[in-house]
């Protein structure tokens, strides 16, 4: 007896050459295009055997994968299935997928995890040297991945897991830098060699945002002398409490477009521990019922300390808070990159496989930015896929080429052309 079906249809296999993700090869050319096989070919370790396969053979499907909406390695197996992608991109031999967690864990044994962070810092700086801003504004912050793994450690969050710290310029989305840390690791230590890190990746930072992880007197001292302008959450301990009770300009807080708020603001200076250092604070306070009952005042209290005197108590407020950008950058590489969850009980083989989550990141961001029009940079990449990298296409041969046949309109065919150009373009500049 046939199956009953809900619409009037039957299926068949065939063995026609056909991709569900003809947007993938855009993406390969972008690689290309940024010399990033290069890069991993001089910096990673080689195999141990001439038998072996590269750097490249691993790096290269990964980063198909996830920007294809793959989140584990197993989904590498939807590359390794579509003949007609690896044809187009030219790659014809894949290592066995179950080879993929061991040379996750040898190569970040051997020297892969400080080589893909210098692929990414190369990358970004290349992207970054043909963008037109003149300086930029950098956001620091990490951010707990939580694990099952016995190995992870306890996080503040009172979660297993790891802990990341990230810059991102805020101009552009660009992940500058990252440190891949256990989850234990206070995310004050190495506050200062982070930000000089980044740094001497880009002078062109001009101004630095943070929660109080950077609330130090070095990271102050620093920033001082280079004259960089900053906003930092201050932590509240009772020093600073009682700076609070000094603030005698309490006044109303009004949102940015002008719209009235239930808070206040008002300024102090508070001398910072050690160096003994005047700096400026920005106070807000607003009324909580419920805490009443623990403290007489019943307010409650955000302290930004900021150097920027250009700015009144309100434009520090406001300029502060387009830091909450940065956590949309984070969720974008964790949700949209499949970076919310790691591969392996392996400390150094999940740090590589976040390091080349980052790469994917970037090299996205760097589609958008050089290479599509600005109307595209504000689009996720749950959105590029949808209606840039799921495109069907056919491979037919013609002579001695391969043709690539869209299942696009005209426009979108469009796209694909201008951005196939722009890349070429790029390579000759």
């Amino acid at each position: 007896m046939l199956h009953q079906a809900i619409l009037p249809f039957k299926l068949e296999r065939t063995d026609e050459m056909i991709t569900p993700r003809s947007g993938l090869v855009l993406f390969a050319e972008l690689v290309r295009a940024l010399k990033v096989r290069q890069r991993v070919e001089r910096l990673f370790p080689r195999p141990g055997s001439n038998r072996g396969y590269e750097a490249w053979a691993y790096v290269e499907p990964l980063l198909l994968m996830m920007e294809g909406g793959g989140r584990h390695v197993e989904d590498l197996r939807e590359i390794q299935d579509d003949s007609a992608l690896r044809s187009l991109v030219g790659l014809e031999k894949m290592p066995s997928l179950s080879t993929f967690g061991d040379w996750l864990a040898r190569s970040a044994a051997a020297g892969g995890v400080a080589a893909m962070g210098q692929v990414n810092e190369e990358m970004a700086g290349t992207v970054l040297s043909r963008l037109a801003s003149s300086d930029y504004t950098l956001d620091v912050d990490t951010t707990v991945i939580e694990s099952d793994k016995k190995e992870a450690a306890w996080t503040y969050k009172k979660v297993k897991g790891y802990q990341p710290m990230l810059g991102y310029l805020a101009e552009n989305g660009i992940c500058l830098t990252h440190e891949f840390r256990e989850g234990n690791i206070n995310a004050q230590t190495g506050a200062l060699s982070f930000l000089e890190h980044c740094y001497g990746l880009c002078p062109k930072i001009m101004r630095l945002r943070s929660d109080s992880a950077f609330y130090k007197s070095d990271v102050i001292r620093w920033c001082q002398a280079r004259g960089v302008g900053f906003t930092i959450t201050a932590d509240q301990s009772p020093a600073m409490k009682e700076v609070i009770r000094t603030v005698r300009d309490w006044k109303r807080f009004w949102g940015p477009e002008g719209e009235e708020t239930d808070r206040e603001v008002g300024t102090a200076v508070h001398l910072v521990s050690k160096t003994r250092e005047a700096v400026r604070l920005v106070v807000q306070r607003w009324r909580d019922p419920q805490l009443q009952l623990f403290e007489p005042s019943g307010y409650c209290y955000h302290v930004i300390a900021t150097n920027r005197d250009d700015l009144a108590a309100e434009e520090v407020v406001w300029f502060h808070n387009r830091r909450g950008q940065v956590e949309n950058l984070i969720k974008e590489l964790k949700i949209g990159f499949g970076m919310e969850q790691m591969t392996s009980g392996d400390f150094a083989a999940n740090s590589l496989w976040f390091s080349i989550g980052v790469l994917a990141y970037n090299l996205a961001q760097a589609q958008k930015l050089l290479f599509l029009d600005p109307d595209w940079r504000s689009r996720t990449i749950a959105t590029l896929r949808w209606q840039l990298i799921g495109v069907a296409g056919r491979l037919v041969r013609h002579g001695r080429r391969w043709v690539l046949r869209l299942a696009a309109t005209v426009e979108k065919l469009a796209i694909f052309l201008e951005l196939r150009r722009r890349m070429a373009q790029f390579l000759l500049t």
